[in-house]
Order: structure tokens, then C-alpha cells, then sequence
């Protein structure tokens, strides 16, 4: 399994989401320092009801948390567009 499909998996599971996309932006942080050691750099965009009335800050903790272990193994770096279905756009 890819890392992408690792983070899908993960983020699908734990959210439920309407709407989830995931890029790997590994290839642009070539020769960066946290490329180094193999972990890369991923884009997140979740649209799902589980962030409803939460504010920015508990919704990128709630995506940390649903990625445990990857972010030590797999993930240097994460952008996070996390979003609840009233507030997308």
C-alpha cells in the first residue's frame, strides 16, 4: 500500500469524510531536510460532518491524531484544508 493510500485509508476511516483528497508534494521538497530520511510531503483536503462546530486547531489535531504512527514514519510535512460540509468552500 502507497503511503497516499495509507493516508486515505487512515483519514477515511476516521472521519467519514464527503470529500477527501490527498497529493503527494514529495517530488517539490527533493533534497529538503526532512526528505532526507524518506518521509514526504502530503496535501490534505477533508470536507466531513466529524468537524462540524469545531475550530481550526481541533480539526488539524483531530487529523493528526486519525494519522498517529505516519506522522512519525511517513509524514515530515502536512498541509491541512479540513473542513465541515456547512463551512466548505
Amino acid at each position: 500500500m502507497s503511503r497516499v493510500e495509507m493516508i486515505r485509508a487512515a483519514l477515511q476511516a476516521a472521519f467519514d469524510p464527503e470529500l477527501l483528497e490527498v497529493e503527494d508534494d514529495s517530488h517539490r521538497h527533493a533534497g529538503h531536510e526532512g526528505a532526507r530520511d524518506g518521509r514526504g510531503h502530503f496535501n490534505v483536503h477533508v470536507v466531513s460532518a466529524a468537524f462540524e462546530g469545531k475550530l481550526p486547531l481541533a480539526r488539524h489535531r483531530a487529523v493528526y491524531n486519525a494519522l498517529g504512527a505516519l506522522m512519525e514514519t511517513d509524514i515530515h510535512a502536512l498541509s491541512i484544508r479540513a473542513e465541515a460540509p456547512s463551512k466548505k468552500g
